[in-house]
């Protein structure tokens, strides 16, 4: 039937042309080239239905690349000539009206099962053919050995038969005979072949120990070798084989000939090139991947004395703004663009550069002046990303953050040096970006220290290492104990007793300072239902625990205090809850709801470190709070004598305003007699600090208010 003008099968008809014409220069066939295209007719045809059909099949993929192998298509550009063809003219020629961004993602996805098809089957077909080789060398040594002892017509039909390469020399090195599997191998004819010297046939990556057998060979003191080697063709390129050398001695034992068998591994060596490439270079950029840059940067730190190295870590700044505004294609063409700017930078032996993943490439130097080099390279690479990179019609300005790490070979393994930089690189970011900073091994420690606290802090609760100290809070009018703040500590394990500033943090990070915050409050309610137990003075001894920001916007925490205070049998007015001044600046009516119910309902609310923040007075009026605690720093000018009066004033309107709103005032960070004079003529509530006590288990803040009450 023939094909309607320009219709599908004209259509298709054409796209295995062109696919034919890209492909037959590299195919080892003895077809011509319009058998070769009635050859990939069909597999044309199965990959235009796999493109248009309802359901992708990666299977019709895999099954046209292995096809390809079958067609003798294994040089290792006819794959990539094949994959460029389906990439450009297969949605063309095959897709007829379809919709077109989703035709070209199905074709990617036929152009990776064909791929995989490919080296699955080329695989295959190496191991084969391998084997089957093998095989032949064994059988042909013996048979090549006995037919020498035997008939001329015998050895003729062997030597000639074999499926290897035979070739047999005297002890000299003149070689006396090849086969013609041999003679196909080197692409020269025998008259080439016959009188050269064993000894000529040298290549520049010849093993150190392929001569030394030979020679131990020809003066008859080994019996066979085998070893791989590469031979030079006439035409100058390569021929990789494995080589079998066996000694053959005459009727009476003396050696009299050399045998060589060779197999031919040009092709799986070069398969072997590809995969290896493949497995250590990004497919996007081309660069060395994570598993190179990791070998050569081993290498680097196993250097000798005197080696130094110097390492760039680049992470590019705001990237995922322009992958999630113009799509990851844009943003793969960018992370090209920055990588051939990148490559450029380091063009100097002993420097290479490297994508490790996403946005983040790295950079090497080695040698014994990296401390110059490094710095130089960083700044190299600063200023190739100053120029804008212009992707689909647009500019785009890309900046980047640069962590630096140098130092001597043979001192840190490649992990602490990557850490070192990674880390050293989010210093730079946390910086403001667009800059390189050197790694500085006390902030390495710190941001170790800190990690290493982040992964233990969940186990941390489950294990029971967390404990609460209190810090009595004393009436300034009677000196009396009226309560105590709780203060959570941890008891790590390597690092001893942290304070809150350590990990609460961390602990607001990570999400985890929701279940501490209820364990705080459950074991401060508990404790403080035991203090109202034992304690017969004037009134209860009241508990103030801190809430997070995270805690604030939490929906349980109502429901959480309610809940505890209820368990422990706790009258609502025994417990204070301190929040941050900065955590209710410009607070709404929906973060405010939770503390309004939980004011309504007794517990006392004390807006915590006033006056550190942004303090706007007038929003004070709106918060559900009924406690002011004053920060230390407004007390530390009452330690010296006299008093800093300006200080003096601040506290007495404070004070002042405190009252005129029906709001209590508790000052933190008293240390001295005076002071607390001085707070107390002020008109200050309650004050807490050394001068008193210091935080400290809940048994001695019970012996402080038994002292109180008896007094």
């Amino acid at each position: 039937m023939t094909a309607e003008p320009d219709g599908p099968e004209d259509r298709l008809r054409r796209f295995a042309t062109i696919w034919s014409r890209a492909v037959f220069p590299v195919t080892s066939t003895s077809l011509t080239r319009p058998e070769f295209e009635n050859q990939l007719l069909p597999l044309a045809r199965r990959l235009s239905e796999a493109l248009r059909a309802r359901n992708f099949e990666a299977a019709e993929g895999r099954a046209v690349g292995a096809a390809l192998v079958a067609a003798h298509c294994t040089d290792p550009e006819a794959l990539s000539r094949a994959l460029d063809c389906v990439d450009a003219y297969l949605v063309l020629y095959c897709g007829e009206d379809g919709p077109q961004e989703a035709l070209r993602t199905r074709s990617a996805r036929l152009q990776h099962a064909m791929a995989a098809g490919y080296a699955q089957a080329l695989r295959e077909r190496t191991l084969a053919e391998q084997q089957a080789i093998s095989q032949a060398a064994l059988t042909a040594r013996s048979a090549v050995a006995e037919a020498l002892h035997d008939s001329e017509a015998r050895f003729r039909a062997v030597f000639e038969g074999a499926a290897i390469g035979i070739g047999i020399a005297d002890l000299d090195g003149n070689i006396l005979q090849v086969n013609g599997a041999l003679l196909r191998m080197f692409g020269g004819s025998e008259q080439s072949m016959r009188g050269r010297r064993v000894t000529e046939w040298t290549h520049a990556e010849d093993a150190p120990q392929v001569w030394r057998l030979y020679e131990e060979l020809v003066r008859g003191e080994r019996e066979h070798y085998h070893v791989e080697k590469a031979f030079y063709r006439p035409d100058g390129t390569a021929l990789w084989t494995n080589l079998t050398v066996s000694l053959l001695r005459d009727a009476d034992g003396e050696p009299q000939y050399q045998l060589a068998l060779m197999e031919d591994t040009t092709e799986r060596r070069l398969l072997n090139l590809r995969l290896r490439y493949e497995a250590t270079h990004d497919a996007l950029t081309g660069l060395p991947n994570r598993t190179l840059f990791f070998e050569r940067l081993e290498k680097a730190l196993a250097a000798g004395e005197g080696q130094r190295f110097g390492l760039c870590y680049l992470d590019l700044d705001g990237f995922k703004t322009i992958n999630d505004s113009l799509g990851h294609a844009a943003g793969d063409r960018l992370l090209v663009e920055v990588a051939d700017r990148l490559q450029s930078c380091a063009t100097a032996p002993g420097e290479m550069v490297a994508r490790l993943g996403g946005d983040e490439f790295v950079a090497l130097t080695t040698g014994p002046n990296t401390e110059r080099e490094v710095d130089e390279l960083a700044g190299r690479i600063m200023n190739a990303l100053v120029t804008p990179i212009r992707v689909d019609g647009r500019d785009l300005t890309v900046r980047g953050s640069v962590g630096v790490v140098e130092g001597p070979a043979g001192e840190r393994g490649a992990a602490e040096v990557l850490r070192s930089a990674d880390i050293t690189m989010y210093r730079a970011k946390s910086a403001g970006g667009n800059r390189f900073e050197l790694a500085d091994p006390e902030a390495d420690a710190r941001a170790i220290t800190r990690n290493g606290l982040t992964t233990a802090l969940p186990a941390a609760l489950d294990r029971g290492e967390f404990f609460i100290e209190y810090q009595p809070l004393v009436h300034l009018g009677d000196g009396s104990v009226r309560g105590a703040e709780a203060l959570v500590r941890w008891l790590h394990p390597q690092h001893g007793v942290l304070g809150p500033d350590r990990f609460i943090p961390l602990a607001e990070h990570t999400g985890l300072i929701v279940p501490l915050g209820r364990w705080v409050l459950e074991q401060s309610v508990r404790q403080a239902r035991t203090w109202q137990e034992r304690h017969s003075g004037a009134g209860p001894l009241r508990v103030n625990v801190n809430l997070s920001p995270c805690q604030l916007t939490h929906p349980g925490l109502v429901q959480d205090t309610v809940d505890i205070l209820e368990r422990e049998g706790l009258d609502a007015r025994a417990l204070c809850l301190e929040v941050t001044e900065s955590a209710l600046i410009g607070a709404d009516d929906d973060l405010l709801k939770p503390l309004r119910r939980l004011a309504e309902m007794g517990v006392d609310i004390a807006l915590d470190d006033f006056g550190t923040g942004y303090s706007n007075l007038a929003n004070l009026r709106r918060l559900p709070v009924s406690i002011l605690k004053l920060d230390r720093s407004f007390t530390q000018g009452m330690q010296q004598f006299p008093a800093d009066p300006v200080d003096l004033k601040i506290v007495e309107g404070i004070v002042s305003l405190a009252h005129s709103l029906d709001l209590a005032v508790t000052v933190e960070g008293v240390e001295t007699g005076a002071q607390a004079e001085q707070l107390r003529i002020l008109g200050c509530d309650t004050a807490q600090g050394w001068y008193y006590a210091r935080p400290g288990p809940p048994e001695r803040l019970h012996e402080l208010a038994l002292v109180d009450a008896t007094a």
